[in-house]
């Protein structure tokens, strides 16, 4: 055996995904959720690895590939984005090596808030998590339900929206809420989610006042949403539905912290809970009373 650990590349990270696929699904089906995912294309972390190399690793055997990891940082928020190793290689410290070189990616670029999502029931990887000074915070769940079936449910008052541009205003405009949500600007996460064709951005208004954002994919996923208060989740949660639901996606889903007051919504809106999830970092940060991640790798 000749394990070794180095950057990866640009044309390994659909192989990188494919192996991320199969490690969830072999963690999934072991558990009784079945095989959850399938292999995408890596654009996600493709931008990450444009915007900084030193987030993304690989772990070869004798050639082989056998585990991945990538992280991202934006101020001083380091997030581990992905970290997976195949089936059958899990245990033997691949996993340790390669969250300790993602680690390294915070402290030279001096993050130091450092956080994750990772499945409620992987236990084995909250252990390592833990070790290296990263806690459960805030459970997350991945919220669903048919199309068909929202629309008979009444989806209450909804907020005024208006499409989000990449101009300084709007640009601003979202660093706000961002910082006021996360505590920091996510202003190239923005500029990614902007750029993809399959996104409709909007900001969502109350009382002539900017209150968040919401981004609703084609496929009826719901997130990243954000709201400078609290007490404006419920219709900005609302409208965020009503635009998902307006859509074509026979499916609807979103990604909903148990903190959360549009956890509530989504219940009595008859969206199962289909998927736990956890958030672990080094100490408290954001206010997830306000804020739904987009997924576990873009937050």
């Amino acid at each position: 055996m000749s394990l070794v650990f180095r950057p990866a590349s640009t044309d390994e990270l659909a192989h990188a995904e494919e192996l991320v696929a199969l490690s969830i699904n072999d963690l999934t089906a072991s558990h009784g959720f079945g095989a959850i995912a399938t292999s995408r294309s890596p654009d996600f972390q493709a931008f990450c690895l444009r915007d900084d190399p030193r987030g993304a690793w690989l772990a070869e055997d004798d050639g082989e590939m056998v585990g991945f990891a990538l992280s991202w940082v934006c101020e001083r928020l380091w997030f581990l984005a992905e970290l997976f190793v195949v089936p059958g290689r899990q245990g033997q410290g691949i996993g340790n090596e390669l969250l300790e070189r993602t680690l390294q990616h915070a402290s030279q670029a001096g993050a130091t808030d450092k956080s994750l999502i990772t499945f409620a029931f992987n236990v084995v990887s909250q252990g390592l998590y833990v070790r290296h000074g990263l806690l459960p915070r805030v459970p997350i769940h991945l919220c669903s339900a048919e199309r068909e079936s929202l629309l008979r449910h009444s989806r209450g008052p909804v907020l005024r929206t208006a499409p989000i541009r990449t101009t300084a205003t709007d640009l601003e405009a979202l660093r706000q809420v961002d910082v006021a949500a996360l505590g920091v600007s996510r202003e190239k996460h923005h500029r990614y989610l902007l750029g993809d064709p399959g996104m409709e951005g909007v900001f969502l208004e109350e009382e002539g006042e900017r209150v968040g954002y919401a981004y609703i994919a084609a496929t009826g996923h719901i997130g990243p949403l954000a709201v400078m208060h609290a007490d404006a989740i419920p219709g900005a949660f609302r409208t965020a539905l009503a635009m998902a639901i307006a859509g074509d996606a026979k499916q609807i889903s979103a990604f909903v912290p148990g903190t959360c007051s549009a956890l509530a919504i989504a219940a009595s809106h008859g969206m199962r809970f289909t998927l736990p999830m956890v958030l672990m970092s080094s100490r408290d940060c954001g206010d997830w009373t306000r804020y739904l991640p987009r997924n576990p790798g873009f937050m």
